[in-house]
């Protein structure tokens, strides 16, 4: 009997080392998987079951299910928006490589405002609500039943009693401390409530690894909010432990609202299964600004691995800065090389991450890489006025990006993303100050202070980079 159950186990282990080998997105990982799951597989076989595959079997199907069934909206969005799609010669490499990698276009005639920490986001997010007449799209990674859990979830009930119809999609994992008399007493007044169901299908019944980590709001089709903050006090900088939290945010008024609402709309499918009716697919174009936005949305679905691939094509376009900010740095082999080659390119190359740590993996990785990027002339900052959890990127003086995507594996690979690129001036000099601003409340990470650290806090960072492919 017992020869039988560990004859069973080590078949387990080279079945599933034959699955990383044929799907493993790395080489790096498909090696680490294999190894492991041949020589111990009691305990390699159940966390690859959890933790090893990179597709997200499904939600393709789901996303051309869901296209199929609103073809003549598709159709109807496409000649709507041509109007706002700028003419090819008005578009340089990067503006063009970049559609192509989101698969969709930039469009011009949007009015943005950056929304600096959570206070002005919210206070726009909840006037945004407050006047919406239709309809009001939600999703976020994390939701918290605290005091702004609270006045989020009232404020839309006070809505749906009005008349307005309201779609509230959220990660089951990311909320999972979320109380079910709170989703409860949304779903009374009329609110359609669903988790994102990252395991449901027979084939992602074990799968927990993938994250939705989008924070998408739409009002009536006229407004977009994306961006960094998650829906909980510490977003106000109201959590004792990290204390002021630093965070951006934007909204977006115009076209490319479409854009972000038909990304929603595809997650919505996948979770709920039905498409939403009443939304109004007519862009309205700004009267103030004119800015060239793109929405770049990014999954474990795509064919391609987006989300890294577009911090590829940033960091190598780049001639004059790339200043980029991430609460976390673990990023892959090629990424690291792209930021050497831009530091030996002579491009003013800074990566701003926080002091304090919320995931110490995460934290202590970092650190293993700090030395081999330092050495090209890449600049490490380390922000220390509270807890850096902004996502945005400066690309010379005319690019930006206000990002839910980290620069770390799990970004790349794993959680469900949503990316802003704008290509504006006036903007990106928005962007530049408050970069400017934020490096004042920081510390350059020097090579020499790297140097001094004990072994063991060495050792401890090399061990941590080994689980970066789950981080």
């Amino acid at each position: 009997m017992l020869f039988t159950i560990v004859l069973f186990v080590y078949i387990l282990g080279l079945l599933s080392a034959l699955n990383a080998i044929m799907t493993a997105r790395t080489s790096q990982g498909a090696t680490a998987w294999v190894i492991s799951l041949v020589t111990l597989p009691y305990i390699a076989v159940p966390l690859y079951w959890f933790f090893g595959r990179s597709k997200f079997n499904g939600y393709t199907a789901a996303r051309k299910k869901a296209e199929k069934l609103v073809t003549d909206r598709l159709q109807n969005i496409v000649t709507q928006t041509k109007n706002y799609i700028p003419q090819e010669s008005a578009l340089g490499i990067f503006e063009r490589t970049s559609q192509q990698l989101a698969k969709m276009p930039y469009l011009q005639a949007n009015e943005l405002d950056l929304l600096i920490d959570g206070e002005k986001t919210f206070q726009s997010i909840l006037a945004g609500i407050n006047e919406a007449e239709k309809y009001i799209l939600l999703e976020f990674y994390i939701i918290r039943d605290d005091n702004l859990g609270y006045q989020i979830q009232r404020t839309l009930i006070k809505k749906a009693n009005e008349g307005v119809k309201i779609y509230f999609l959220y990660d089951e994992i990311g909320s999972y401390e979320l109380s079910q008399n709170y989703l409860d007493e949304m779903r009374q007044a009329g609110i359609q409530v669903y988790n994102f169901h990252t395991q449901k299908g027979i084939k992602n019944r074990f799968q927990i690894n993938f994250r939705n980590h989008r924070k998408i709001v739409v009002v009536d089709g006229k407004s977009a909010w994306i961006g960094g903050h998650n829906i909980g006090d510490e977003y106000l900088s109201k959590n004792k432990k990290f204390g002021h939290w630093r965070d951006t945010h934007i909204k977006i008024t115009g076209p490319s609202v479409i854009a972000v609402q038909t990304i929603f709309i595809e997650d919505w499918y996948w979770a709920a299964e039905y498409l939403i009716d009443c939304l109004k697919w007519n862009p309205v174009s700004s009267k103030k600004e004119n800015k060239k936005v793109l929405i770049v949305p990014s999954s474990p679905a795509d064919i391609l691995e987006t989300a890294s691939l577009m911090f590829m094509q940033a960091i190598n376009s780049a001639t004059k800065r790339i200043w980029i900010s991430s609460s976390y740095f673990v990023p892959d082999s090629a990424i690291i090389k792209a930021l050497q080659l831009a530091g030996l390119r002579g491009i003013d190359v800074r990566i701003l991450i926080p002091k304090r740590a919320d995931h110490i993996l995460v934290y202590l990785a970092a650190f293993s890489y700090f030395k081999t990027v330092s050495a090209t002339g890449v600049k490490f900052f380390r922000y220390n006025n509270g807890f850096l959890h902004q996502k945005v990127m400066l690309i010379d003086d005319s690019h930006t990006a206000v990002s839910t995507a980290n620069l770390d594996n799990r970004s790349f690979r794993l959680n469900f993303e949503i990316t802003a690129l704008v290509t504006d001036n006036s903007f990106a000099q928005e962007i530049k100050e408050m970069f400017e601003n934020d490096f004042r409340h920081s510390y350059e990470i020097k090579i020499a202070e790297l140097e001094k650290q004990a072994f063991l806090f060495k050792l401890a960072t090399r061990l941590a980079r080994l689980t970066s492919p789950v981080l």
